[in-house]
């Protein structure tokens, strides 16, 4: 089913999802977006499972139905239908389908209706990386009752792409929205269930991340979640020294985060929202770069809470060059300074446990990189000594962690010690960037001799398909 919004002020164009078929539903001028689907339904369009909406001349008795059931494609070019029912490629993913770890799955409440889940995938030249993230979502083990994809501006077969799964919504914008969070609101009227999850067009979930993503909700002061996030490839440095910042950051601090109900962000690249509270919000917060961070503070802020479940596990595609990986860190490090400047005042306030990870945060971004520094220093000018034990004294700190990491996601600990050097490159491209935030959002734009960084950039340039699972 393709749902594309031909201009401004918008007007939709719904395309009949029977095969073969040609017939599209316009939107009458002046309606709003969001009624488009039911308008088509009072035109006599029905819901056909697998299929979408269908015109009348394919009469169905079906209506929309609660959940969409995994089919196989039936058409679509082979690039599109090959890893659609099979499991993605990326290091560390156990073997086995669903239910394969013979966990006992608790039911659900007799007489409690289960929270609606749609997805939202904001999607910019994916054509590549966005079959194995579609097929991710029809093999969960509690299905998603929405997948609307928002091909943002692309120039790739990314919409075609999307268009071939069963069941998927693809919105098209007239020109690329400039952000993520831009192109997420976008969508956001066309959700129709009480729980939505923004899903980055390179990441694949667990095939239980659903399942266990929703039971946070059930408590009602719940208005955002996300689970952990890993690196899917362990190929390039940056790659390599990613993945041991994720096992650090998600194995130990966002844990300890949790444990007192504050935890610092809920990762956008598999956050899951209530709709009612998103909606009445405004959306995602558009005025800064990093809308995750922004709405996971606003929320814990205005009393809600925000939570992380550790259990449940997603697989990011990584910046693969340093060049990638600095377009990346510069728009999380001046994010970070810019929800500074945005919440700090209230932060003290109202949440002093958020206050704390924050100006912990804030004193590594300023000192750490000075550490470091004098470790380099002192091996340059003989004192290997001093280096030595700055770096193994992190050590001593960092093997715990990273042992429990590798038990708990079943991963080779020999690669995981062999990616250890790595962190390092990462560590010099984050120091840089932290002194720079630092100095432009937290000095430069208060003094309005700098605006600031304004412009979102992904932090990859292009994502080759997947030919195998990397070593």
């Amino acid at each position: 089913m393709l749902f594309e919004i031909t201009d401004r002020p918008p007007t939709a164009r719904l395309r009949c999802g029977a095969a073969g078929c040609q017939a599209v539903y316009v939107l009458p001028q002046g309606r709003p977006l969001a009624a488009t689907h039911s308008l088509a339904q009072d035109a006599g369009w029905t819901w056909r499972a697998g299929s979408g909406l269908v015109c009348p001349a394919h009469p169905h008795p079906a209506t929309i139905p609660v959940t969409h059931t995994p089919a196989t494609h039936t058409q679509g070019d082979t690039h599109v239908r090959q890893p659609a029912l099979h499991r993605p490629q990326h290091d560390g993913l156990p073997a086995g389908g669903p239910g394969s770890d013979g966990r006992w799955r608790r039911p659900a409440l007799a007489g409690t209706p289960p929270l609606t889940l749609g997805v939202i995938v904001p999607a910019y030249n994916e054509a590549a990386s966005l079959p194995d993230t579609l097929a991710c979502l029809l093999r969960q083990t509690v299905p998603v009752q929405q997948i609307i994809v928002v091909d943002d501006g692309s120039t790739d077969r990314t919409a075609e792409v999307a268009a071939a799964f069963p069941g998927v919504t693809v919105l098209t914008t007239p020109t690329n929205t400039g952000s993520k969070a831009k192109a997420q609101n976008y969508a956001l009227g066309f959700v129709r269930t009480d729980l939505v999850l923004t899903l980055d067009a390179d990441t694949v979930l667990a095939d239980d991340y659903v399942e266990l993503i929703k039971e946070p909700f059930a408590d009602e002061r719940v208005t955002i979640a996300a689970g952990a996030v890993q690196a899917r490839f362990a190929r390039t440095a940056t790659e390599r020294g990613r993945q041991i910042e994720y096992l650090l950051g998600f194995s130990f601090s966002r844990a300890v985060q949790a444990k007192v109900n504050a935890p610092a962000v809920c990762s956008g690249c598999c956050s899951v929202f209530r709709v009612s509270v998103l909606k009445a919000a405004g959306g995602l917060p558009e005025g800064t770069v990093t809308e995750d961070l922004d709405y996971t503070w606003t929320q814990q802020l205005s009393g809600a809470r925000a939570v992380y479940v550790g259990a449940a596990v997603c697989w990011a595609i990584e910046p693969p060059s340093i060049g990638d990986m600095r377009k990346q860190t510069w728009r999380w490090m001046a994010g970070y300074v810019q929800c500074v400047r945005k919440h700090a005042p209230r932060m003290v306030r109202r949440k002093k446990w958020l206050a704390l990870w924050t100006a912990l945060a804030l004193f590594d971004m300023a000192v750490t990189p000075l550490w470091w520094l004098w470790a380099l220093g002192a091996a340059l000018l003989g004192g290997l000594g001093t280096t030595l034990l700055i770096v193994g004294g992190e050590l001593m700190v960092m093997l715990p962690i990273l042992g429990l990491a590798v038990r708990r996601h079943s991963l080779n600990p020999w690669r995981v010690l062999a990616n250890i050097p790595f962190v390092y490159v990462n560590r010099a491209i984050n120091g840089y960037y932290a002194w720079k935030a630092l100095a432009v959002e937290l000095a430069l734009v208060p003094l309005g001799l700098s605006s600031g960084l304004t412009v979102f950039e992904k932090g990859r340039s292009q994502v080759p398909a997947a030919a195998g699972v990397a070593s």
